[in-house]
């Protein structure tokens, strides 16, 4: 008691020397306010933490890469970098390149061991893969996600740690309370924001340790992906909890799927640092079922986000009571989202 005391007082002395006020800590943040007038913001080393709908049990995210991430979005010379050079298609392209080189296969094995993988659910053995990004997109067994059954049934598209929001209009906050955005500025088109007004949406955040192929996640025929040119921003909630709108300026691809169920659906996928590559893999305007694979990212984190229009599904309760307290849920694709009312 006598140590922290004597600390506070340090502290309280140094800051009035460089003519600070006192730090004031919030929940997310602490500001330090100078006598001149300017607040500085600095992050504390806030772990992720998250939801595993499976053992009901909340966890902390092993963040791949998270002294860098950290130095990027919580350091004023790491996000000079980020702007500098990192958020561009340049760096990207760079990093792929290198994970698409034969001696990457070398990291496969050691990335496994690491963060625990499956390798049952693989499609093929861990030594058939020539690079590290052929690991990292690689398929899995059909029978490894199964699809949950019923018409009405919509399915988590991907691998992830998601949240959900009936009304994104009412949210309290994203990723932080008060942190929000709107369906036109994700969407990059007012009309088409309009005919989602009131909508649900679904947030998806696939981890470098994510299965990183996305799936349609209601039955239907798609039209036509379009793509919205941008940066290429971590969306890790690192990043996330001091800027939500890097997702909004991140590259983007919209597609647009007629339900019979859910009616018309919108799917976005969101490209970041180190995924500059979002491929496609369904046909235009053939018919899909839930669950079919429409895509994937190439090497890194990356995020999809589904959007249900006003009134057009439920979804499940605790994915929905963990995302009003901006807590992320895991869940597998596959596996139930909510129903059609």
């Amino acid at each position: 008691m006598r140590e922290r005391l004597f600390e506070r007082r340090q502290l309280r002395t140094r800051h009035r020397d460089m003519g600070w006020a006192l730090p004031r800590r919030t929940k997310n943040r602490v500001e330090v306010a100078t006598k001149l007038g300017f607040v500085v913001t600095f992050m504390p080393d806030q772990p992720i933490h998250y939801y595993d709908r499976y053992d009901r049990s909340v966890k902390t995210e092993r963040v791949f890469g998270e002294r860098w991430v950290r130095f990027a979005y919580e350091n004023p010379g790491g996000r000079f970098f980020v702007w500098l050079l990192a958020r561009r298609a340049l760096f990207s392209k760079w990093y792929g390149r290198k994970m698409n080189k034969r001696e990457s296969a070398l990291r496969i094995l050691p990335f496994i061991s690491n963060y625990g993988l499956n390798v049952d659910e693989f499609a093929k053995s861990p030594f058939d893969y020539k690079t590290f990004n052929e690991f990292f997109y690689r398929a899995l067994k059909p029978e490894a996600r199964p699809i949950a059954p019923g018409a009405d049934v919509a399915v988590f598209p991907a691998d992830g740690r998601h949240l959900a929001f009936p009304d994104i209009q009412s949210a309290a906050g994203f990723y932080v309370k008060g942190a929000t955005f709107s369906f036109e500025e994700l969407l990059g088109d007012p009309s088409l924001a309009e005919k989602f007004a009131g909508g649900a949406m679904l947030i998806s955040r696939l981890c470098p340790v994510d299965y990183h192929r996305f799936h349609f996640a209601v039955d239907g025929e798609p039209g036509e992906p379009r793509l919205i040119p941008g940066w290429l921003y971590s969306v890790s909630p690192l990043a996330l909890r001091r800027r939500l709108k890097y997702l909004l300026e991140n590259k983007r691809v919209v597609t647009l799927i007629e339900s019979p169920q859910f009616g018309t659906v919108a799917m976005v996928e969101v490209g970041a640092t180190n995924v500059g590559s979002i491929q496609q893999s369904f046909v235009p305007g053939r018919v899909v079922e839930k669950g079919a694979e429409k895509g994937l990212f190439a090497f890194g984190g990356s995020c999809v986000i589904t959007i249900f229009q006003a009134g057009r599904i439920r979804f499940d309760a605790d994915i929905v009571a963990q995302s009003a307290e901006q807590m992320e849920t895991y869940a597998r694709m596959g596996d139930r989202l909510g129903i059609a009312p």
